[in-house]
């Protein structure tokens, strides 16, 4: 290790230390371990612009192990970021850009949030089948205009979790050969030596996935590291895994011991650890001089990387204007949706089920949306999520649209978070609404990270019948809708999925959920021009009171055609009724007071009808008519019978409210 390399290690270190020590909390263990990784990555080969951020064709980096952030803000200050010392010395404390987890969007030069283990893992593997997407798109002879990798370190605690194994299975079968990680094989987790539960030969099963594995014996050698990356970035056909030996806590009295992972060192370790190293012990919050100047010597060829690159995008958009306005529009989420065509698609149509109205929608937008991208958990055909007219990714030819996610919810769902962070998509996954608790940690992620991913969860009720209650969710709609800043949306008929695909589409900064049913319902064309004006508010009257209402009858997808029967019902014993279909809560509660209680008036009482818990309700109804327990085996419409979802009781809860 030459003598700069060792001072900028060093750097990173005691810097990483010292944010924890001060802030009395972090995970000081694995900065000291791995700041030679880090290192090496962003001196040696990440491509990048601390004057902009989100340079498109940057490299990207994960810090999969988020716990270690206080190393990559070490690293992003000394890189030239818009993180300062100061920002370091706030570590974990309010209001400051160095959270105790990185957070995108928070922090410049942070690509992704991390934290929960495994999760970086896989959304990295979003971002480099992005790229690989990209290049095979927009590339042609002599414009490399899409040419990045994903670079990342990853854990033994990433190893253990199962959603890395999903990614990391599909990552070597999709052969996204521009992904590297670096893999802190430290042997050490909070309970102590990882042999108590973990003892598998990680290299071979990543071998097994597909993966190129190369071994470095000691993090300190910077030039085996290099050489490695080197190796692995020659390899362009598997992604590459580069299992480097750790020491956690290095040069510490705590080396290699479960008690510097998730605790600061004190004072006196830490001092005795820079005496040890030949510093100050003194010293808070050190860069030594020619290590600021060895970082500030970079900067004009990182200036320089993204000059070339806009210089590239000028000439290639002179030889092909149309791919470059198409890519420049994906780039900066600039998209339109002809609500006019996808209503279309159901003039004259009487009965479809929104799963399959859905599938219409989707076919319809991949000729008005190239960014639209996205697949199922193996279950395509059943969610209606394939575009006809596009092929399949694969790593033979990856210029396919749909993507083959396998059985692998969790893996599918950081996937697609990836792919929006890394920009240009509109991706989706897909399956049935039961199986969202296999994906909620990456629906709760996009929300956190204010990432658009789309969510097709079909079969939504009950009424996915004969397989029973294993597969019919009951608690799911409202688990999905207690997530902040996640948009719940469970529309009624053809017409308001349309709607409901165009808001998923256009709303590029929160996820979208789109719960469909199996089974057909009538489309309702005598409501086609309420359900256009009104649908896009997440709640709106579909059929209005004759006069003054005595009631409201307040339903969301499915029901809310048998809320118009329940009407009609009620209407012919004179009792006034509005109907208000509710597709969105969270849309709903978006829009202002007044519009709030011209749907929901004040004095007037209100009865919802939905197929699942009636917890939640009560924000709005003062009775309900749900189902608190779980389904059975049998025919959809039998159980919707049994379960009370039909006129007779309805009718009589709507009576009893009014009593």
């Amino acid at each position: 290790m030459d003598n700069i390399d060792m001072e900028c290690v060093k750097t990173l270190r005691f810097l990483a230390a010292d944010e924890v020590e001060k802030a009395k909390s972090g995970h000081p263990g694995f900065p000291l371990g791995n700041a030679p990784l880090i290192y090496t990555l962003w001196d040696r080969f990440m491509k990048y612009n601390p004057a902009n951020p989100q340079w498109f064709n940057r490299d990207r980096f994960v810090l999969s192990p988020g716990h270690g952030s206080a190393l990559l803000y070490a690293m992003l200050h000394l890189a030239g970021y818009g993180v300062s010392l100061e920002d370091l010395q706030n570590f974990r404390q309010w209001g400051s850009i160095t959270p105790g987890h990185p957070e995108v969007g928070l922090t410049p030069g942070v690509d992704v949030s991390t934290g929960p283990l495994g999760h970086g893992f896989a959304m990295g593997v979003g971002m480099a089948l992005a790229e690989s997407m990209l290049a095979a798109k927009y590339n042609r002879p002599g414009y490399p205009l899409i040419d990045h990798y994903t670079f990342g370190i990853t854990s033994d605690g990433d190893q253990m979790e199962g959603v890395t194994s999903e990614a990391a299975s599909l990552a070597g079968t999709l052969g996204l050969g521009k992904l590297i990680y670096l893999y802190d094989d430290n042997r050490i987790t909070i309970e102590g030596d990882t042999r108590g539960a973990f003892r598998e030969n990680v290299g071979m099963r990543f071998e097994a996935y597909g993966w190129q594995v190369l071994r470095v014996d000691n993090s300190k050698n910077i030039g085996a590291l290099a050489m490695a990356i080197e190796m692995a970035k020659r390899d362009r056909v598997r992604p590459s895994l580069i299992i480097v030996r750790t020491r956690i806590g290095y040069g510490t009295a705590k080396q290699d011991m479960a008690s510097c992972h998730g605790e600061p060192l004190g004072k006196e370790v830490l001092a005795e650890a820079k005496v040890r190293a030949g510093w100050d012990g003194n010293k808070m919050f050190h860069v030594p001089a020619e290590v600021r100047s060895h970082f500030q010597d970079k900067l004009a060829g990182c200036r320089q990387w993204e000059e070339e690159w806009n210089m590239l995008f000028q000439a290639y958009s002179v030889k092909f204007p149309d791919l470059a306005m198409e890519l420049h529009n994906r780039m900066t989420d600039d998209f339109t949706v002809d609500i006019d065509k996808l209503f279309q698609l159901f003039d004259g149509k009487e009965k479809l089920a929104t799963r399959e109205a859905g599938g219409e929608v989707i076919n319809a937008l991949a000729k008005m949306l190239p960014a639209l991208y996205g697949g199922s958990a193996d279950l395509g055909p059943s969610n209606k999520t394939v575009m006809k007219q596009e092929k399949y990714y694969s790593a033979e030819d990856p210029t396919g649209r749909n993507i083959h996610f396998g059985v692998r919810e969790h893996a599918m769902g950081c996937i697609l978070n990836g792919m929006n962070l890394h920009g240009g998509f509109i991706p989706f996954g897909s399956t049935f609404a039961v199986f969202a608790d296999f994906l909620r940690p990456s629906i709760r992620m996009a929300a956190l990270m204010k990432q658009g991913s789309i969510f097709v969860l079909t079969h939504d009720s009950i009424a996915v019948g004969e397989d029973g209650p294993t597969h019919q969710p009951i608690e799911t709609l409202m688990g999905l809708r207690l997530i902040p800043d996640n948009c719940v949306i469970r529309p009624a008929d053809a017409y308001e999925t349309a709607v409901a695909w165009k808001q998923a589409c256009l709303n590029r900064n929160r996820p979208t959920c789109l719960l469909l049913s199996r089974q057909g319902l009538p489309v309702l064309q005598a409501y086609k021009d309420v359900i256009r004006n009104g649908a896009e508010h997440g709640a709106y009257v579909i059929s209005p009171a004759k006069n003054a209402a005595r009631l409201i009858v307040v339903a969301s997808g499915s029901e809310v055609a048998l809320a118009l029967e329940v009407q009609t019902a009620l209407w012919g014993e004179n009792i006034d009724v509005a109907v208000v279909s509710m597709p969105s809560w969270d849309i709903f509660g978006s829009q202002s007071d007044e519009y709030k209680k011209s749907v929901f008036p004040a004095g007037v009482r209100v009865l919802s009808v939905e197929a699942g818990t009636t917890c939640g309700w009560e924000r709005y109804a003062d009775a309900s008519v749900g189902i608190n327990h779980f389904g059975a085996s049998a025919p959809g419409g039998v159980l919707m019978e049994k379960f009370g979802f039909n006129v007779v009781n309805v009718v009589a809860k709507a009576k009893e409210l009014l009593q």
